[in-house]
């Protein structure tokens, strides 16, 4: 069982502690471990959007973010917990798993709705919410680096933040994502991850939407594209990295970039929050042993992306969708990585530079070399 212990920051940001048991969270629920003692100013209001008439994109104009915290050194570390000389964003001296509201947002904190029929021109509010989720006390490291009863917290955590995200005004996707390494842009060296809560569909999620609507439909209402997909690589095998009884991870058939992979539940469910009990144990598993995997190929960390991609809001579009991970990384090689240059940034054609079946094969050998990574 996940306790949530929610409250505020100095400036009325959200922050929410998540532990794995009742003392540990009796220790967030006490006056003196919840007050933030910085004396933060008053929030400034949301930034901008602008519609894009050229293809039909909302674009967020959030100048507010050029004077981010980046990569600050461990004793200035807003992420690590609050201690004598040093007030960071978590007031806590010590925590499991927090998630709070960015001081930063590309998007809110208002919420609401963006204009219905925008053309060129239009500019509305950056509607939404940012949050951090800040994996754990320690200050390096990444999800990979958990401990499966912390890392069981996080997945915990991003299930409780997507429901109530999703139920918030004018919410339409809930994206919960990890970025490491300084080649991906990561600002803060600290285990953390990341979610936004959008007041429109992505480009992406709305492809992915549409295309899941239009097969789900074309099959009578019986089959996601996602669980065809999954059923597919499983038939086949040869692009499959691991299997459990809930999930299972393979290279998809066509992979965009050098290192991809898609971690799948077998049943179909719309978003985290959905997952039983059982379900989430499995992931916890399959996934840390996965990120063992990628780590394994090379004598360096590797960067990735780790996107879960959830079902849309919208109720119309919800009964196709099928949640998955998409994890990314740029790296071809040791020494090696893939830039997106004039086909896959101007014209969105991607070329990779590795083939599927190649990379599945490889991460599944690395099983005896990630299997004794110490998480401890």
């Amino acid at each position: 069982m996940t306790f949530v212990t929610p409250t505020r920051l100095s400036d009325g940001r959200e922050l929410i502690y998540f532990d794995a048991d009742g003392e540990s969270a009796a220790r967030h629920r006490g006056p003196a471990a919840a007050r933030d003692a910085r004396g933060l100013p008053a929030r400034g209001s949301a930034g901008t959007a602008r519609y894009d008439a050229l293809t039909g994109e909302w674009i967020a104009v959030a100048a507010h973010r050029q004077s981010r915290t980046h990569l600050p050194p461990a004793d200035q570390c807003p992420l690590c917990p609050a201690a004598p000389g040093h007030q960071s964003e978590i007031p806590a001296s010590d925590y499991e798993v927090v998630v709070f509201e960015n001081r930063f947002p590309s998007f809110g904190p208002d919420l609401g709705e963006l204009p219905a029929a925008p053309e060129w021109g239009t500019t509305a509010t950056a509607y939404g919410r940012c949050e951090v989720v800040a994996f754990d006390p320690a200050h390096e490291g990444s999800f990979g680096s958990l401990t499966p009863a912390r890392a069981r917290t996080v997945i915990d955590a991003w299930a409780q933040r997507t429901e109530a995200l999703s139920a918030m005004p004018g919410i339409r996707q809930v994206f919960c994502f990890e970025n490491r390494g300084a080649e991906i842009g990561v600002t803060l060296l600290h285990p953390h991850g990341q979610i936004y809560a959008y007041p429109f569909l992505p480009p992406r999620a709305a492809t992915l939407a549409a295309r899941a609507a239009a097969f789900h439909a074309a099959s009578g209402g019986k089959q996601t594209l996602v669980g065809h997909a999954l059923a597919s690589e499983r038939a086949s095998g040869e692009r499959i990295v691991t299997e459990g009884r809930h999930f299972s991870a393979f290279v998809p058939f066509a992979a965009r970039w050098p290192l991809e992979v898609h971690l799948v539940p077998h049943r179909q469910v719309a978003d985290l929050s959905g997952l039983t009990g059982e379900e989430r144990d499995e992931l916890t598993t399959l996934y840390l042993d996965l990120l063992g995997r990628i780590d394994a190929l090379y004598p360096t960390p590797t960067p990735y992306i780790a996107a879960w991609q959830q079902a849309p809001v919208d109720p119309a579009l919800r009964p196709a969708g099928h949640l998955h991970l998409q994890l990314t990384s740029p790296r071809r090689a040791a020494d090696k990585l893939k830039f997106l240059a004039g086909s896959e940034a101007a014209m969105g054609a991607f070329i990779n530079d590795t083939t599927p079946e190649a990379v599945a094969q490889s991460l599944r050998n690395a099983v005896g070399r990630s299997a004794g990574k110490d998480r401890s």
